[in-house]
C-alpha cells in the first residue's frame, strides 16, 4: 500500500510538472512576441514624434501599445503564478525526499549496528566453516550475498536522493531567481505603461484643440481614397475586358455566353486552374500571412466613427498598415500579377494587384516594384518596398482584398499576430 501511495505520488508529480513545462513554454512565447511588438511599436512612435502631423499615427500606436503592455504584464503575471506554483511543488518533492532520506539513513544505521554488534557471526569465513552441512553453507553463502547487496544498494539509495535533493534545491533557488528577475520586468512594464497613458493623455488634448483641422484631413484623405479605388476598379474591368476580347478572338468562350457578348462582358471568367487557385484561397481564410513582417493597423475595414476624430464616420475599403522605411511588400498568397498602376501622381506611389481565381488582393503605397505585369508569384515573394506618404512622410501600406468586386475585411483573412 505504502508503495502504491509512493508510485500515484510520484505520477500526479510528473504530471503535474509536464503540464507545467507546457504553459511555462507558451507563456514564454507569448511574452516574446509581445515584447517584440513593443520593440517594433516603439520605433514606430519614435519616428512619428520627429515629424509634424502625425497624431492621428501616433495616438493609434500608442493606443496599441498600450494595449500591448496591458498583455505583457498579464502574461507576466501568469509566469510569475506558474512559477510559485512549480517552486510550492519542488519545495514537497524536496521535503519528501528529506523525510524519504532520513528514513533511509535509519534503517542504515540500524543495519550498520547489528553488523558491528554480531561482526563475529559476520565474518565470511568464519560464518561459512560453521555451518553444519554443506546445504546451509549454501544458504549462509546466499544470504551473506544478499545481505552484502542490499546494504551496497541502500547506500547508492542514500547517494541517488542527496543528489535529488540537491537538484531540486538548485531549481528552487533557479526559480527564485527566474521570479525576482520577472517582477522586475513587471515593474519596468508597469512604469512604461504609465509613461505610455499620460503621452496619450496628451496627445488627445491636442487633437481635441485641432479637431476641426484633422476631420477635413481624415475627410480628403477618404476622398482620395475613393478616387484610388474608382481607378483601381477600372483597371480591372479593363483587364477583365482584354481577357474576354482575347478569348472571343481565339473562339473559347469558358461562360457557354456567345463570344461577341462574352468579349463586351465585365464579369470574371474563369480556367480550371484559376478555380482551384480561388478555392485554395478561401480555404485560407484567417491562416494567410501578412503583406508586410512588421506594422502596426492604424485605419480599419468598413464603416466606424473614427475613435480619437469622433465627428468623422470611416468609410475604408481596406486597411492602412504603419510600418518602417525599406520594409519589403510581400504576397500573401500565390496568384498571378494582374496590373500595375503608377499612382504617384495621386501621391500614393504605385500599386499592384494580384489576381488569385476569384480574388484579388491589391497593395497600394509602394515606391518601387520588383514584379511585372501576368508574373506568377509565390506566397511571401517580395513584390517591392514600402514608400512615404506625401501628407505626413510616413510608411503606410494600404491593403485591400476584393471577392470579384466586393471588397472584404482583410483583418479576417489574415493570421492572428
Amino acid at each position: 500500500m505504502r508503495f502504491l501511495k509512493s508510485l500515484l505520488l510520484v505520477i500526479c508529480t510528473f504530471c503535474a510538472l509536464h503540464g507545467a513545462a507546457q504553459t511555462s513554454d507558451q507563456l514564454k512565447a507569448n511574452k516574446k512576441n509581445l515584447e517584440s511588438e513593443i520593440a517594433d511599436t516603439k520605433r514606430l512612435l519614435q519616428e512619428t514624434q520627429k515629424k509634424e502631423n502625425t497624431s492621428l499615427q501616433q495616438i493609434s500606436l500608442l493606443r496599441k501599445q498600450i494595449s500591448n503592455r496591458e498583455k505583457l504584464i498579464t502574461e507576466l503575471n501568469k509566469q510569475i503564478y506558474n512559477l510559485e506554483m512549480e517552486s510550492d511543488l519542488n519545495v514537497k518533492l524536496s521535503q519528501d525526499l528529506d523525510k524519504k532520506l532520513d528514513h533511509m539513513k535509519g534503517d542504515y544505521e540500524r543495519v550498520v549496528f547489528l553488523a558491528f554488534k554480531n561482526r563475529r557471526l559476520l565474518n565470511k569465513i568464519t560464518f561459512l566453516l560453521s555451518a553444519d552441512d554443506f546445504s546451509q553453507m549454501y544458504r549462509r553463502a546466499k544470504f551473506f550475498t544478499i545481505f552484502s547487496e542490499n546494504v551496497k544498494h541502500q547506500a547508492e539509495e542514500i547517494k541517488n536522493t542527496q543528489q535529488e535533493i540537491a537538484q531540486k534545491n538548485a531549481e528552487i533557488l533557479s526559480i527564485k531567481e527566474t521570479k525576482i528577475s520577472l517582477l522586475e520586468n513587471k515593474e519596468t512594464e508597469v512604469q512604461s505603461l504609465e509613461k505610455d497613458r499620460a503621452s496619450k493623455t496628451k496627445v488627445l488634448n491636442d487633437l481635441k484643440k485641432k479637431e476641426k483641422q484633422l476631420a477635413n484631413e481624415l475627410k480628403a484623405k477618404q476622398n482620395k481614397q475613393k478616387e484610388i479605388d474608382a481607378a483601381i476598379k477600372k483597371a480591372i474591368e479593363a483587364e477583365i475586358l482584354a481577357a474576354n476580347k482575347k478569348k472571343a478572338e481565339t473562339g473559347k468562350s469558358t461562360s457557354g455566353k456567345p463570344a461577341a457578348k462574352e468579349a463586351s462582358s465585365t464579369t470574371l471568367e474563369y480556367t480550371p486552374e484559376e478555380k482551384i487557385t480561388g478555392n485554395s484561397f478561401a480555404g485560407n481564410q484567417g491562416k494567410l500571412p501578412w503583406p508586410v513582417i512588421k506594422g502596426n493597423t492604424i485605419t480599419y475595414f468598413g464603416n466606424y466613427r473614427n475613435p480619437d476624430v469622433p465627428s468623422v464616420m470611416m468609410n475604408s475599403k481596406g486597411i492602412d498598415i504603419l510600418t518602417e522605411a525599406n520594409t519589403p511588400v510581400r504576397a500573401v498568397f500565390e496568384g498571378v500579377v494582374y496590373g500595375i498602376l503608377d499612382m504617384s501622381n495621386m501621391g500614393v506611389g504605385k500599386v499592384v494587384m494580384i489576381r488569385h481565381g476569384e480574388y484579388i488582393t491589391v497593395y497600394q503605397g509602394l515606391a518601387h516594384v520588383s514584379v511585372k505585369k501576368d508574373e506568377k508569384v509565390t506566397a511571401k515573394q517580395n513584390i517591392g518596398t514600402i514608400g512615404k506618404t506625401m501628407e505626413r512622410g510616413t510608411y503606410e501600406l494600404h491593403f485591400e482584398i476584393w471577392k470579384e468586386f466586393t471588397h472584404l475585411d482583410p483583418l479576417l483573412w489574415l493570421s492572428q499576430r
